[in-house]
This record gives structure tokens, sequence and C-alpha cells, in this order.
């Protein structure tokens, strides 16, 4: 039974460790930013970040602005959800080149833009909000948040 007791501790401490050195060599504590450059990590953001960079959202608006739900809970719901997955499709190279957005956080970009910018869609709100049918902000601005698309 202490055999047992052992190989569990080494079990735990290697698992431990081994989580540690992963999230430390990925940066993982600037997920915890609302910093641009912490969205860029990655290479594969590099052509999102540069369209930021020249976008019209430039000065206005950071990578959490549109891609974070509003209210901490939320927010860190999300980071969560979107952490685990970057992490699972990184460490088995599984992902789509351009990164694509998924529908759940394409419908917190869309409650973000509704929300910033209400006093412009006031009357538009009731076809763009919850309804898969409307039209969403960025099919004609999709130029706004990421530049211009090659």
């Amino acid at each position: 039974m202490r055999l047992f007791w052992i190989g569990l501790a080494i079990a735990l401490g290697a698992l431990t460790g081994l989580g540690a050195f992963t999230f430390v060599y990925a940066e993982g504590f600037s997920y915890f930013s609302t910093e641009a450059e912490s969205c860029n990590n990655c290479h594969v953001m590099n052509e999102h970040y540069d369209g930021w960079r020249k976008s019209s959202h430039h000065q206005a608006a950071v990578c959490v602005d549109c891609h974070m739900p509003e209210g901490l809970g939320a927010k860190l719901v999300a980071k969560a959800d979107n952490g685990y997955r970057h992490s699972k499709a990184f460490t088995f190279m599984d992902f789509h080149d351009p990164i694509m957005i998924t529908p759940r956080n394409s419908e917190i970009v869309q409650a973000n833009c509704v929300r910033c910018h209400s006093a412009l869609v006031h009357n538009l709100v009731g076809v763009t909000q919850g309804n898969d049918a409307g039209v969403r902000c960025v099919q004609c601005h999709s130029h706004v948040g990421h530049g211009l698309r090659k």
C-alpha cells in the first residue's frame, strides 16, 4: 500500500511539474492580460495582429474588447474555454491555419459590436441579436477589427 502512495506522489509531482513548465513556456500568465500583444504569442495570430494594428479599431479597442464577453464571470469562463482549446490545438498541432473563430466566439463578437455601437445600430438590434438569420456586423464590416484581408 505504501508503494501505491509513493507512486501516486511521483505521478502527481511529475504531472504538476510538466504542467507548470508548459504554462511558463507558453507564457500562460500573459493570457490574464488585456494587452493585444499577449494574443500574438502564437505565430498563427501574426496576420490578425498586424491587421488589427492597421485597422480603424486600433486606437479604440484591444482584442479582449471584441473577443471577450462582458462581466468578470463570463470573461473567466471564455478565457478558460479558449485557453483549453488553444492549448490542445497547439500541443497536437490540430488547428486550422489561418485560425478560425468558433460559433460561440462569433456570438461574443456580435454582442460586443452591438453593445459598443448601440447608438448607431439601435434599429438593427432586433435583427442581429439572437437571430441566426440576421446579418452579422462582420459580414459587411470584416475589415474593422483586423484590417483589410488579402
